[in-house]
């Protein structure tokens, strides 16, 4: 959206995409800039129809407090990295409780608190650590995570059992519909990634890139992941969104640069606040696309800072504009809009509506083109057709060789009828005719679909 802007909007642009959280201690900071002190008749968006939208925002909108007030900007955004564990699906406790078991098979008890400190870092760390704070002596990493991924598939990971999160599904499309890339960036192994995106019912196909764990040394607190994902997906780590739910990786996404929103789905609030992310939510069903776009409409950017109402009341202005407009007729208000700018994606109801619609007028031209044909098209005809059947001989048209035989031979029209008759008879009695003849001359289309298609009709 903020992205479209002209350049004669450009004060309102930065403003209305501003966040109310400061950026993580490694990310430059953004450059401040002043809230303008009156509203410009040219501040509007370029697409047509939307310039009521605009002034609606601006008017509802509070001014500034001092002529001085500043916003910082929440900034471009192209993309956003998945977290899978704890994010997309709710599969941490089914982890811990399948290292639980793989320990009970080692005779080694242990509980699903230890593993909390471990998640996050990949599972061979995931087991390694409770194995080196258990004090496990002749531990394995490598056959205690294969043994790992047997239990956890077999037990608690089966296809579409229902571990995803609500909310995850229709903030994905919401970000591919808002032109934005999405990819899963995880420190599980891929074959855990497939596993869990099959049981929550996510296809793969969703995603413009899946990164897992399997080709790192490195996995989370390093940045190696979401580097590599957002290299993957050809755009700037300044310009990425990290979902996460492990200190790790939010640690992880501070280390790459890269904004951050945390949920509280594995850890306590207090627990995300060391990684400093940029804000936190409960789970992702209650992250918005506002939230990812501009950092949040109900966000705080600095405690007791004024500029954070008035650069939230602008954008809550606009949202709510935007929103208004799209429900009066600017996209489809059952399932999710068709993106205007990438395409294809839309609803599935949107994909069986078109796709039915071709299917219909596709079978439609068919029969307008051999409408003759579709006349002898009885039921029975149909169901051999689509059943099978015994081939017929169809007699080939010889052109000049075949008239001068039968001068030859002195065959007769009669015959030909004889021919016709013969077949009308066999194909009323039997359902099918052992012979077709060659018919002459403007009744070709006696030979046509659906009358010939190699089977009998």
């Amino acid at each position: 959206m903020a992205r479209h802007l002209a350049p004669s909007s450009g004060s309102l642009h930065r403003l209305l995409a501003s966040c109310h959280y400061p950026p993580t201690s490694q990310a430059p900071p953004p450059r401040p800039l002043l809230l303008p002190k009156t509203r410009s008749a040219a501040m509007q968006l370029p697409r047509r129809g939307r310039r009521d939208v605009v002034a609606a925002a601006a008017a509802s909108a509070p001014s500034p407090s001092s002529p001085g007030t500043e916003v910082a900007v929440w900034g471009k955004v192209s993309a956003v990295l998945f977290d899978m564990d704890g994010v997309l699906c709710n599969s941490e406790e089914p982890s811990r409780q399948a290292g639980v078991d793989v320990f009970a098979e080692m005779g080694v008890e242990v509980a699903v608190d230890d593993f909390v400190p471990f998640m996050g870092t990949g599972e061979a760390n995931f087991l390694g650590g409770v194995a080196r704070a258990k004090g496990v002596k002749d531990f394995n990493p490598e056959s205690a995570k294969k043994r790992f991924f047997e239990i956890y598939l077999d037990k608690y990971a089966k296809p579409n059992s229902g571990i995803g999160f609500p909310g995850a599904l229709e903030l994905i499309l919401e970000c591919k519909n808002s032109g934005l890339k999405v990819a899963v960036a995880s420190s599980a192994d891929r074959i855990k990634v497939d596993a869990n995106l099959a049981a929550a019912g996510l296809s793969v196909f969703l995603f413009d890139a899946i990164v897992s764990a399997d080709a790192f040394e490195k996995l989370k607190p390093a940045p190696d992941i979401f580097l590599a994902a957002s290299k993957s997906l050809g755009v700037d780590t300044n310009e990425c969104i990290v979902i996460e739910d492990a200190l790790a990786g939010v640690q992880a996404a501070n280390a790459a640069e890269m904004r951050c929103i945390a949920v509280t789905t594995t850890l306590e609030e207090i627990a995300l606040r060391q990684g400093s992310p940029s804000f936190i939510r409960k789970n992702i069903g209650d992250i918005s696309i506002n939230d990812i776009l501009y950092g949040g409409s109900n966000a705080r950017h600095n405690e007791g800072a004024g500029s954070t109402e008035n650069s939230s009341s602008v954008g809550n202005a606009l949202s709510e504009s935007l929103n208004g407009a799209t429900a009066a007729g600017h996209s489809d208000t059952k399932g999710f809009p068709i993106s205007k700018n990438k395409g294809l994606l839309g609803s599935r109801r949107e994909i069986l509506r078109y796709g039915s619609l071709g299917i219909a007028l596709s079978c439609l031209f068919v029969a307008v083109r051999n409408w003759k044909a579709m006349q002898f098209a009885s039921p029975k005809g149909l169901l051999n057709f689509l059943m099978g059947g015994n081939s017929s001989v169809f007699a080939r048209n010889e052109g000049k060789k075949s008239r001068c035989r039968r001068i030859f031979t002195g065959e007769s029209l009669s015959s030909r009828v004889q021919q016709i008759k013969k077949y009308l008879a066999e194909f009323e009695s039997g359902g099918s005719a052992t012979y077709v003849p060659e018919f002459p001359r403007k009744l070709d289309w006696l030979n046509t679909a659906p009358l010939q298609f190699g089977r009998v009709i």
